[in-house]
């Protein structure tokens, strides 16, 4: 058994490599959902999706979220109405009082419909309104994704890291702002002042998820601070990290970052943004995988592989890495 911390892209990369070296129906995905948003009513959670589309052959991998072919048009129509009432795009978060009351869901993230900031397939739109339309009838946001999963045919057991609303909140000099403004609507631009989990202190990591941690974990190429921080920001998550061997892909070769705002978000929290950064970000690792040109020196067992993943070859090289790392400190 082991268990890969998903978030972003970097784990969901590697997933496409996972039985070169493990069994997938041992393997368990617990996913990030500090990035969910609720946008006009529905709870949109993107790092459980991506892994949802991609263990079901349907991911568009040109964007790396949403689906492969999907249509728009529910979306196109959204922003010509909002154009043709003379209503200012967004995102258009709801009044505070909207945010904090009502269903759990809410919990600093939720957006009005109108102008609909992030793109929304239409076969992507049908998974969150199945999503929103069994939480309204009483169902645990776990017991959700179980069932969406078996509408993909999942191999692997995939988990909300908990069924509590928590929501990443990047503190930047524009303001505070929800992480998917800052990364969808500002295109990463403010700079980041500070990050919060909001909720985390709350929130609780489900039975499944508790159980799954006792396993060996991967934490993938995924991006240190929102990807992988909401997950370490829940209650009891960074003790058991402690005790069960952890090994970790670094998202950087040195200073140069694989993709997306880690080294902006690193540099923001007060981290170097750089595999050193990420290995004093992470304490409880055992053991790291690095790409063969980091000469990064670390105080932990190192495997070195060429860690760039751009298909499934490359991950399966990743992936075997990873066990091998794993292999060094179970």
């Amino acid at each position: 058994m082991v268990t890969f911390l998903a978030g972003g892209t970097g784990t969901p990369k590697l997933l496409d490599g996972v039985d070169a070296a493990f069994d997938p129906e041992a393997v368990t995905v617990v996913a990030n959902t500090g990035d969910d948003v609720e946008l006009g009513g529905l709870l949109v959670c993107p790092d459980l999706d991506t892994v949802l589309f991609q263990g079901g052959g349907v991911l568009d991998r040109g964007h790396w979220w949403g689906i492969e072919g999907d249509t728009t048009a529910t979306h196109d129509e959204l922003v010509r109405l909002a154009d043709a009432a003379d209503l200012p795009r967004g995102p258009r978060y709801l009044p505070p009082d909207r945010q904090t009351a009502g269903r759990r869901l809410a919990r600093w993230r939720r957006f009005s419909a109108v102008a609909e900031f992030m793109e929304i397939g239409d076969r992507d739109r049908a998974v969150h309104l199945t999503r929103t339309g069994l939480l309204d009838e009483g169902r645990s946001l776990t017991e959700v994704t179980r069932r969406l999963a078996d509408a993909f045919d999942l191999t692997v057991d995939l988990l909300p890291m908990s069924d509590d609303p928590v929501a990443t909140m990047v503190h930047t000099e524009a303001g505070t702002m929800h992480f998917q403004e800052y990364w969808v609507a500002r295109r990463a631009a403010p700079a980041v002042e500070d990050v919060e989990f909001r909720g985390a202190a709350d929130a609780t990591p489900t039975p499944a998820v508790r159980a799954a941690l006792d396993e060996p974990v991967v934490i993938g190429p995924s991006n240190p601070v929102t990807s992988v921080g909401p997950i370490r920001a829940l209650p009891g998550v960074e003790d058991a990290l402690a005790d069960t061997p952890v090994v970790a892909v670094s998202p950087f070769i040195e200073d140069r970052v694989f993709s997306g705002p880690a080294d902006d978000l690193m540099r923001g929290v007060g981290r170097d943004p750089s595999t050193a950064g990420v290995a004093d970000a992470y304490p409880f690792v055992d053991a790291f995988v690095l790409d063969t040109d980091d000469g990064t020196t670390l105080d932990r067992p190192v495997v070195r592989t060429d860690t760039r993943i751009d298909g499934p070859a490359d991950a399966e090289r990743v992936v075997r890495a990873a066990a091998a790392a794993l292999a060094e400190v179970a």
